[in-house]
């Protein structure tokens, strides 16, 4: 399977007048879809008509290490003019999304879906929604380099100990409230549901009692979001592409990198989906319409979101096809969390990215990651090149973990996938000031 990047600046329109300058990947956000099958070898031809140099991560997809797009680990960032060819096989079915590795990119519009279809999918579903959610800043409010230029002129030493509180010195910062701990650091002038405010969402259509996939992507760089569907029970059948024990709810968190598939069946109406911006000021908003009737309003929340919220991490199991063997860990590495706000700092096991000591691993071990949050902050925890497996959460089996304040996760992996592979939070601000070390094969 073959395709086509090209990078480039370019102006979005994301509904109601608002015109935005940014970056994406030709002339949409979210990009187009890339999709394949499980076990399809892709070459994806990159094109760098930035002003600056980029990657492309392959977000939650095991590939080889020469393709993960990690700048100065795996290889070089692509220079500005110039071409680059990722090549890979995608062994497993899931969903998944690309995005770059280089600075705060990932704040602008380079980011779309790429699907890895499973060819034994039953495929009982009527229909399928690709949802993407986002918060929005670029070429309206403050540039996402300026943000990360404002943390980065506040940053500082790690202070021992729990990390701090104080957003005071940080102008433009989130003041939010949220049942997870302190959730986000940017106040965001919008969010967006595949590239359109709420005032003018998009709108997905089918007939009252079919039954849809709805792929949900979180392509945010520092929002947390609460999703529901207005009266509508959701299914979850999948977590970072992997089959889980079906589980129901009203509403569930879906949090920086992270991808849940659920299904619904669709009711009679026009019904608002939401993904609240948690511990913020605002949502994203699109429309399932499967009869003729007036739009609610932007604002609408949905009492769904008011309920029982499912996080993955605690709530979902692995599917029994879905789990690793059983088997007792090899070895065990601690990795603890460290950061606060004032100076913005933020890092793992003591030291910032560049200053870190990589974790080590050899070929054909089962290696524990015992991983504690010892911030007050959350934090999306993504592992590339590998998917882990949770052994006390019945080896729900995922790339991205959220990760509450004060918390304790243990995390699995087999070792079967060489080289330098990195390890971060996907809060784009807290990796680009140190929240990232890399795993390395011994």
């Amino acid at each position: 399977m073959e395709a086509s990047l090209t990078a480039r600046p370019v102006a979005v329109d994301l509904g109601a007048g608002i015109i935005a300058n940014t970056w994406a990947y030709g002339d949409e956000v979210p990009g187009r879809v890339v999709r394949a099958t499980a076990g399809d070898f892709l070459r994806v031809n990159v094109d760098n008509q930035l002003p600056a140099p980029t990657t492309v991560h392959w977000h939650g997809i095991r590939l080889r290490n020469e393709a993960d797009g990690v700048p100065d680990v795996t290889q070089q960032a692509i220079a500005p003019g110039n071409r680059f060819v990722y090549a890979f096989t995608a062994p497993d079915a899931g969903t998944h999304f690309f995005h770059p590795h280089v600075g705060a990119q990932l704040d602008r519009g380079l980011y779309a879906p790429i699907i890895i279809d499973d060819p034994a999918d039953a495929g009982d579903y009527d229909a399928e929604w690709i949802v993407v959610l986002d918060d929005w800043t670029d070429g309206v409010g403050k540039s996402p380099d300026q943000i990360l230029a404002d943390f980065q002129a506040d940053s500082g030493p790690l202070k021992s100990g729990m990390g701090g509180m104080d957003h005071s010195s940080m102008p433009g910062m989130n003041h939010g409230n949220s049942s997870l701990g302190d959730a986000g650091d940017v106040a965001y002038p919008h969010y967006l549901i595949n590239g359109r405010v709420p005032e003018a969402p998009t709108e997905f259509r089918c007939r009252p009692g079919q039954r849809v996939r709805v792929r949900l992507i979180n392509a945010a760089s520092d929002t947390v979001f609460k999703v529901a569907l207005a009266d509508h029970t959701m299914t979850v059948t999948h977590s970072d592409g992997h089959r889980v024990n079906d589980k129901q709810t009203g509403a569930l968190y879906v949090a920086m990198g992270e991808r849940y598939d659920v299904t619904i069946t669709a009711g009679d109406g026009v019904f608002p989906l939401v993904a609240a911006a948690e511990g913020k000021s605002g949502q994203a908003l699109a429309l399932l319409r499967t009869a003729s009737g007036q739009a609610p309003p932007s604002t609408i929340r949905p009492r769904e979101l008011e309920g029982p919220v499912l996080l993955g991490a605690d709530d979902l199991a692995a599917a029994e096809s879905a789990r690793l063997p059983d088997r007792d860990p090899d070895t065990t590495l601690k990795v603890t969390l460290n950061g606060q706000m004032s100076p913005f700092a933020w890092g793992i096991n003591g030291k910032k990215y560049g200053q870190d000591t990589p974790l080590t691993v050899r070929p054909g071990q089962r290696l524990r990651m015992q991983i504690t949050n010892s911030t007050m902050m959350v934090h999306p925890m993504h592992i590339h090149g590998h998917t882990w497996s949770l052994p006390d959460r019945s080896g729900l089996r995922k790339d991205t973990v959220l990760i509450r304040p004060m918390g304790r996760v243990n995390v699995d992996l087999d070792a079967d996938n060489p080289g330098a592979w990195a390890l971060h939070c996907h809060n784009i601000y807290h990796m680009e000031t140190g929240m990232m070390t890399t795993l390395r094969y011994a």
